[in-house]
């Protein structure tokens, strides 16, 4: 196994991944950073949690330099606030081992912070588009110094409609720059912005697209409407901490609401939250105060917490990659963890074709929840493994 040192990051920056007690890289680290370090363009097809904020965070700082007031040298955009928060925090040890200066910059909070700090100088800003588009038409921020680009889970800024923002920031940066990619799949609209606006780009494909679930068993419950709720706490009160997925913000609130009149510590996150009370509620997640975190899609690529020990889809995904970006929260980085979803009677031909999609192995009788019985499984168990590194070079266009 190689060290950070072997890839070529500098001594002083690899120290502070020790004194963290990270030593050995991840195969996303490991395949990407001696290019990026190089000074390359990558596109890097790889989930969440797979250690990319250490992929592109330990070449950013190893190269960035220092910034005049209002023009930044480094710009990653990431699609939620959740995101940009937690790239921020990972960033700013290795920033400030080098004394370089990390801030974020996202919408639901106040603007005058941010136009403070853009005058102070920011050497990396950390930003979502929408909130960076103002700053920029305020004309608080001008990018024609960013010559280091880092576009975060590019696949999930096309979901949320972002890319024409994402076009309209690159092309405000500077012609000459480095631009590095990261998203769990690298073709359509991804493919475009790596098309247009990367230079010869070398393309790591580090794992599959189901690779956030692999390591996670899966189960397939069959339980009525009107049970979900007891069936929900009781998984919750087996496996401890879980991540709560349903459709809409006013079934996560009423979901977490009931939750805790049966007696479980329950809090919901969704967009139409305040930044603050979504800060608050994935800070009394990761703390341990509350034991399930009720979400919206809207927050399945945005929640990085660890040791999550189950992700209940207690409404069923819209399609099989939504399925993995939630249960992706949980058996993260090479740990363990459970999926459970529930079913519906009327809903198990489509359960069935799910699972095909996902690679499970044919799907047997369902489980029959009712009253908290425990029959046999429709499937409990983990798909079946791929090949999960490869590298390769990108097509020359």
């Amino acid at each position: 196994m190689s060290s950070f040192i072997d890839l070529g990051v500098p001594a002083d920056l690899a120290a502070v991944l020790s004194a963290r007690g990270i030593t050995e890289p991840f195969p996303v680290q490991a395949a990407t950073i001696p290019d990026l370090i190089a000074g390359r363009d990558v596109c890097g097809r790889a989930p969440t949690g797979s250690g990319k904020t250490i992929a592109f965070g330990l070449p950013l700082i190893a190269r960035v330099e220092r910034a005049k007031p209002r023009k930044p040298r480094a710009l990653v955009l990431a699609p939620t606030r959740e995101l940009a928060a937690q790239i921020q925090r990972e960033l700013a040890p290795l920033a400030e081992a080098r004394n370089r200066s990390v801030f974020t910059v996202y919408g639901g909070v106040g603007y005058e912070p941010q136009r403070r700090a853009m005058k102070r100088g920011v050497d990396v800003l950390v930003a979502c588009p929408g909130r960076l588009e103002d700053l920029i038409d305020q004309r608080v921020v001008d990018l024609r110094e960013v010559d280091i680009v880092v576009i975060d889970e590019a696949d999930r800024m096309a979901d949320m409609g972002f890319l024409p923002a994402v076009r309209r920031i690159l092309d405000a940066t500077a012609p000459k720059r480095q631009t590095m990619l990261f998203s769990a799949t690298l073709d359509g609209d991804v493919a475009v912005i790596t098309r247009d606006y990367q230079q010869d780009a070398i393309r790591h494909e580090v794992a599959d697209n189901d690779a956030d679930a692999l390591d996670a068993e899966h189960r397939f419950e069959t339980v009525e409407s009107d049970q979900r709720l007891g069936r929900a706490a009781e998984v919750i009160g087996a496996e401890g901490s879980t991540i709560v997925f349903c459709r809409t913000r006013h079934g996560a609130d009423k979901i977490a609401k009931k939750l805790g009149a049966a007696g479980v510590r329950a809090a919901s996150i969704h967009g139409g939250l305040s930044q603050n009370q979504r800060d608050r509620a994935l800070a009394a997640f990761s703390k341990g105060s509350v034991n399930a975190l009720v979400a919206t899609d809207v927050a399945a690529r945005g929640i990085h917490v660890n040791d999550v020990q189950c992700v209940v889809h207690f409404d069923p995904p819209a399609d099989a990659k939504t399925y993995v970006h939630r249960s992706g929260r949980t058996a993260r980085k090479g740990a363990t963890g459970v999926v459970v979803s529930f079913v519906a009677s009327s809903q198990l031909r489509a359960s069935r074709q799910l699972q095909r999609e996902l690679g499970f192995e044919t799907p047997g009788e369902a489980r029959n929840g009712s009253n908290g019985s425990k029959g046999p499984a429709e499937r409990s168990g983990r798909p079946p493994r791929r090949r999960n590194s490869r590298s390769r070079p990108a097509r020359r266009r």
